[in-house]
C-alpha cells in the first residue's frame, strides 16, 4: 500500500489523533494533505477541532475530578502550571480562549483550569470555540503552505512535499521557542 493510499484511508484519523496528542504539526500536515487532495479541507479542520477539544476536555475533567492522581500532581509542580495560574487569575476568559496558542501551555492549562472554580459548562463552550478557531487557522496555514510549495517548486512527490513541510515546522517552532525564551529572560521593567 502506498503512502498516498494510507493517507487517503487514515488521514482524517491521523489528524484527529495528532491534534489530540501532538498538536500543531499534525494539524498543519492535515492542511497539506487537504492541499494534495488526500482528504478534504473540512475533514482535516473538523478532525483537528474534535481531537483538540476532546483531549482538552479530558485534561480539564482530570483536573476537576482526579486531582489526586500522581500525573495531575506532577503537572501542578511545573513552572508552566504556575504561569497558567497567574494568567488564569488575571484573564480567565481570554486565557481559556488562548492557551492552545501559547507554546508549552497546551496540556497543563486544562488541568489547572479544572482545579479552579471555572464552571465546567463555561470551559466546554470556550474550549470548543477556541478549538474550532485553532483548527481552522492551523489547517488553513498548512493548506496555503502546500499551495506556496507548489508555486515555488511545482508539483512535488508526496514525500518531498512532507519533508519540506516538516522542516518548515521545525524552523518555525525553533524560532518561536527562541523568541519566547528571550522574552522570558528579560528582566521586567518596573513602573
Amino acid at each position: 500500500m502506498s503512502l498516498e493510499n494510507l493517507i487517503s484511508q487514515y488521514g482524517v484519523l491521523a489528524v484527529f489523533l495528532g491534534a489530540a496528542f501532538e498538536g500543531e504539526t499534525a494539524v498543519f500536515l492535515g492542511g497539506v494533505f487537504a492541499h494534495r487532495h488526500f482528504i478534504t479541507w473540512w475533514q482535516a479542520a473538523t478532525a483537528a477541532a474534535l481531537g483538540s477539544f476532546a483531549v482538552d476536555q479530558a485534561w480539564f475533567f482530570a483536573g476537576r475530578y482526579a486531582n489526586r492522581l500522581a500525573l495531575v500532581q506532577r503537572f501542578l509542580k511545573t513552572d508552566a502550571a504556575r504561569k497558567v495560574n497567574h494568567l488564569l487569575e488575571a484573564h480567565p476568559t481570554g486565557f481559556i480562549l488562548a492557551f492552545r496558542f501559547i507554546y508549552g501551555m497546551r496540556t497543563v492549562s486544562p488541568i489547572a483550569i479544572g482545579l479552579t472554580s471555572v464552571p465546567a459548562i463555561r470551559f466546554v463552550v470556550l474550549n470548543f470555540i477556541a478549538a474550532v478557531v485553532w483548527a481552522v487557522l492551523i489547517t488553513t496555514i498548512g493548506y496555503l503552505f502546500g499551495n506556496a510549495v507548489e508555486v515555488l517548486f511545482g508539483r512535488l512527490r508526496l514525500h518531498i512535499h512532507l519533508i519540506i513541510a516538516l522542516v518548515a515546522i521545525a524552523v518555525i517552532i525553533a524560532a518561536l521557542a527562541f523568541f519566547v525564551r528571550s522574552r522570558m529572560r528579560r528582566p521586567n521593567a518596573g513602573p
